[in-house]
């Protein structure tokens, strides 16, 4: 059972508080996070240890200095800064006769090599998107909030030593509870979700070696009146500005506990303080917690002027190379303003070239080898520990801005005599499903959701009302109904609903019925009084707007088509943005394929005129292939009114890019069906966002020319707005035309054909092609023609390649190499190198895990029965992310070629739309390969030309999948009903493992650990699984 407690410190703290200089105060705070690590703190981590300590940044500018570094150069007493052989800014702690005895004590400590130790079960799972570590290949691929997934895999261990050196170095100090209580309030922070949190706490303090007296008490405090909501609110604003970068909402009542000695009776009414904090959930978690964000103030673009630092003497030692030129206070302020567009993090990489082109001025590369001079404009982020040269930055918390999208008008107007009706809170998950009631503008959508808590307990409020004015309440009547009044309106014999009083007439009255969005005239004998039972559930109906259509709101025709597609219908939705008022995207599931209905408006204002008319039997000249695709499908451009109506738009569009600063055209959330622009070979044209990869990196389709690309997201840019509703219009350009005679059932074309075709036909101006057939989904089947001279079909591009030797499929495939049986190793060998050695190219080293009897925060990527079942360590997976990106990136950049496939060796496979690595466990005859996912543990039947060679890059990450068992069950045969039972508790969640035991294999992906499994994301107990699947088994047996 997880416990809160209040920790009560020393009684004079209030008061010694006010005696304290902040700098003094500080300094004591950074000598404790930099004698906490006898390695050191990079200067680019030194913000974030800090604030992970403290809850705060270091305030330099308010000591009068202009950069971080110059404030450390200022403190020689307290901070001994070096350059590591790599080039970057380290920091030690000064050493002086009090606390010498520290850094003799954090010398002495160990290195941890092992992550994940702690005896504690119920680690504090971080709560990030699951979905970027399954398989999404649809829609349902988004992405993740990338700086909520930072991880502190030593924590205990700092604040251990923080507090140790905290304690012995200030211990007397007539101010010393000041500093404790922030120290101990960020450990409150990370240990509150422990199960055992007393001992935790206790453990921490037994660690230090001082007599700190701390009472921990459960006793009842005095209780906020709860009619006093603005103390509360000004209280929680107070409590926020200590965690700019986020609390959960089940810490709060304890921290508010801690600060203010008093509960807090209104913390669930948080989500509606929109004035005060922000409440979400991150993406696909499956725990029900949700993070709190202060309101943050706007950003002030302006340069302010700097108080310039006082100079001192450098203390990096004689070897060490001269520090580049620092940063400008306006190439700083231009970073932050860039940063404040990407709140998913910004690829340091990209920063040269998006400067030239947002800002019109020069970014140093030479800042890129040195990122500590960005110490005090960002944070910066390795995700990938092994490679310095790949970071993330982010904006500081203070930073991050918001901008408020316009709100339509409520739908519930206010009346002072109304009761109390709980505010409606949107659901934590980012896909669900919805009804659309009524629609009168694309920023004005209204609708229900759909389940638990919401449709359903409508459904059981709804036939009590009716019961109960059926029967008792059959003569509460409203003589005199007033405007802005809840009723009960008897709508039709069989319903009664809640409803608010629009309209009174002679003898009738017009209402809205709240719960559905619609408006009613009944007879005023038909009004009835609502009673407070009636009250507690939320009113249902609520507003969205689509994303991407803001432009286009009361379009008649954007309307038209919005009508016709959702108004009645219950869809799926996804949430982009969560404010006030929702940006979303609609998705109609009921077909084969899913249908993106913003898109779909999108496209209802495309000027059909401006096509190409398409005919059987007619001949085209001037034709250009713009793609050739691996199952020999090609995209063409025909020469039309819309083609030259383009050319002259795009002209426009490119010396506008080059004439004004283009910063604001950033796009910052992108979403799968949305119109932008992106670079191809040099020079801006239309893109359609078809795919999202976590939060840096996308799939898009350039709609003119019909070629996929992968791209970052900093590389797209939204359409000027002066030119956006005359693009839009323009349909695309490129028509998709399949080979005739040539094979049309879609599979995958050999590698030698497709390079053929580009070679023959891709980019040559002009070409001739000639109709002969329009199926249902107006695919074009052609014959193509090399020139604008004679049509004779022998001399067709279709009948030239199909004389081709290459185009036989059994000549083909016989050249991919089948191995039977496993590579053997040789003498001396193990069977780990063996398999290195036959690729040519080094695995990566096995996956590093805690020892037996030890906890780790994992997540079920694959649950087949209690005897297997696949883990992924959590706080690896974000570094799969950005592996799995980077390798989109290189492979869909690649041109198809001609591999020799090998058994039992690895590869890099596109599944998915997404590139993994896999083991190939088996040739076909067919030409499909069998493989499996060394990272997420999934086999899968993928086409041979799907596959290229690994390189070493991508080799660097150990393989994540980690084969399992569940221990405390008798292992053996699993019915197909325990199986499902046990794959619904731990399938696609983040649990904890504690490790049993281990199994051992030659290959890696062969080695299995025996693990008990909990669920800790429930408030009042733990779940044990294996207890779940026992108590199932005996109940199994017992019905036997």
């Amino acid at each position: 059972m997880i416990t809160c407690f209040n920790v009560i410190c020393d009684p004079g703290l209030q008061n010694q508080s006010q005696e304290m200089s902040d700098v003094e105060l500080v300094k004591k705070m950074l000598r404790a996070v930099l004698q906490s690590s006898k390695h050191g703190v990079a200067m680019t981590r030194l913000q974030g240890d800090y604030r992970a300590l403290t809850g705060e940044i270091i305030p330099y500018r308010q000591f009068g200095h202009g950069s971080l570094e110059s404030f450390l150069h200022s403190l020689p007493g307290v901070v001994r800064l070096e350059r590591s052989s790599a080039g970057e800014v380290m920091c030690f702690a000064g050493v002086c006769e009090e606390t010498a005895h520290i850094a003799q004590l954090v010398a002495r400590q160990k290195n941890v090599k092992k992550s994940g130790c702690s005896k504690l079960l119920n680690f504090q799972m971080r709560a990030k998107s699951s979905s970027l570590f399954s398989h999404n290949g649809n829609m349902h691929t988004q992405k993740s909030r990338v700086k909520d997934i930072l991880f502190y895999p030593n924590q205990r261990q700092i604040y251990s030593t923080a507090i140790l050196a905290f304690c012995r170095g200030n211990q007397g100090d007539a101010n010393f509870w000041v500093g404790l209580k922030k120290i101990i309030t960020a450990a409150l922070r990370f240990l509150s979700g422990c199960t055992n949190f007393v001992s935790s706490l206790f453990l921490l303090f037994s660690q230090t070696e001082c007599d700190v007296c701390c009472v921990v008490s459960s006793a009842q405090q005095k209780p906020v009146n709860s009619a006093d909501v603005e103390v509360v609110q000004g209280r929680v604003k107070q409590l926020l500005q200590k965690y700019c970068s986020g609390v959960w909402l089940s810490k709060i009542p304890q921290l508010y506990r801690i600060m203010f000695q008093e509960e807090l009776h209104m913390h669930k009414e948080l989500a509606t303080w929109t004035h005060i904090c922000t409440v979400r959930k991150l993406k696909y978690t499956n725990t029900f917690d949700r993070l709190v964000y202060p309101v943050l103030e706007p950003l002030d673009f302006s340069f302010p002027e700097t108080p310039k630092a006082h100079s001192h003497s450098p203390i990096t030692p004689p070897s060490t190379p001269p520090s580049h030129q620092p940063l400008t206070p306006e190439i700083k302020q231009k970073l932050r303003q860039l940063l404040s567009k990407y709140s998913q993090g910004l690829w340091a990489h990209a920063l040269p070239q998006l400067f030239q082109e947002a800002f019109g001025c020069v970014f140093s590369p030479n800042v890129l080898e040195d990122l500590s001079l960005l110490a005090d404009a960002c944070m910066v982020e390795y995700p990938m520990p092994d490679n310095r040269k790949r970071a993330i930055l982010y904006a500081l918390p203070c930073q991050v801005q918001t901008q408020p999208r316009p709100r339509p008008p409520p739908l519930v107007l206010p009346y002072t005599g109304n009761p109390h009706v709980p505010p409606l809170i949107i659901p934590t998950t980012d896909f669900l499903s919805v009804l659309v009631m009524e629609v009168s503008s694309t920023d004005n959508i209204v609708l229900r959701f759909v389940g638990e808590g919401y449709s359903k307990a409508l459904e059981v409020l709804e036939e009590a009302m009716l019961q109960f004015y059926n029967t008792v309440g059959a003569g509460l009547c409203l003589l005199s109904p007033k405007i802005g009044q809840l009723v009960a309106a008897a709508i039709e014999d069989d319903a009664v609903l809640r409803a608010q009083v629009h309209l009174i007439l002679e003898d009738t009255v017009k209402v809205y019925c709240v719960d559905h969005g619609f408006f009613e005239v009944v007879s005023r004998k038909k009004i009835l009084q609502l009673r407070d039972q009636f009250l507690t559930l939320p009113f249902q109906a609520t507003t969205c707007q689509l994303a991407g259509l803001e432009p286009f709101s009361t379009d008649g025709v954007v309307l038209k088509t919005l009508e016709s597609l959702a108004v009645g219908r219950t869809l799926l939705v996804e949430i982009v943005e969560r404010e006030d008022t929702p940006a979303i995207v609609l998705y109609d599931t009921s077909e084969n394929e899913d249908v993106n209905v913003n898109a779909v408006c999108l496209k209802a204002l495309q000027d059909k005129s401006m096509e190409n008319p398409l005919q059987v039997n007619s001949v085209y000249t001037n034709v250009c292939v713009t793609n050739v695709c691996s199952d020999g499908s090609i995209y063409c451009q025909l020469p039309s009114r819309g083609q030259a109506k383009l050319k002259d738009i795009m002209d426009k569009i490119e010396a506008h890019f080059i004439s004004q600063l283009t910063w604001e055209l950033l796009v910052s959330k992108p979403f799968c069906g949305k119109v932008c622009l992106a670079k191809y070979k040099g020079k801006w044209a239309r893109a359609e966002i078809i795919n999202l990869h976590g939060s840096q990196v996308l799939d898009i389709l350039f709609l003119d020319l019909g070629l996929p690309a992968s791209l970052e997201v900093s590389e797209l840019r939204e359409i000027p707005p002066i030119f956006l509703k005359e693009l839009i219009t323009i349909p695309p350009q490129a028509i998709k035309c399949i080979l005739e005679e040539l094979n049309a059932d879609g599979s995958v074309w050999p590698p030698e054909a497709v390079l053929w075709l580009r070679e023959t036909v891709l980019n040559k101006v002009p070409s001739c092609m000639k109709i002969v057939k329009l199926d249902e989904t107006r695919t074009v089947h052609i014959y193509l023609f090399t020139g604008n001279g004679a049509q004779d079909l022998q001399s067709s591009v279709n009948c030239q390649l199909a004389s081709c030797p290459f185009w036989q499929r059994d000549i083909h495939f016989s050249k991919i190499t089948r191995v039977s049986e496993p590579i053997l190793p040789e003498a001396g060998d193990s069977p780990y190198t063996a398999l290195a050695l036959s690729n040519g190219l080094t695995l990566p080293p096995q996956l590093d895990l805690p020892g037996v009897g030890q906890n780790m925060d994992v997540f079920v990527s694959v649950a087949c029965h209690p005897g297997h079942f696949v883990l992924q360590l959590w706080q690896h997976l974000y570094k799969l992310v950005v592996l799995m990106g980077e390798m989109i990136l290189f492979y869909n950049k690649q041109e198809v070629t001609q591999i020799n496939i090998q058994k039992n060796n690895v590869y890099a496979a596109k599944i998915d739309n997404n590139w993994h690595r896999v083991l190939v466990k088996g040739v076909l005859t067919n030409g499909l390969v069998s493989v499996y996912e060394l990272d997420y543990g999934k086999y899968e039947l993928i086409n041979y030309s799907q596959l290229q060679p690994l390189i070493d890059e991508f080799r660097q990450l150990p393989f994540q999948g980690i084969s399992a068992q569940l221990a405390g069950v008798k292992q053996g045969f699993w019915a197909e009903e325990a199986s499902m039972v046990f794959r619904n508790h731990v399938e696609k969640k983040p649990l904890v493992a504690q490790i049993e035991s281990f199994e051992e294999g030659d290959w890696p992906w062969e080695r299995k650990i025996s693990v008990y499994l909990v669920d800790t994301t429930h408030e009042d107990n733990d779940i044990w699984i294996h207890n779940i699947m026992v108590e199932f088994l005996d109940e199994i047996n017992r019905a036997a």
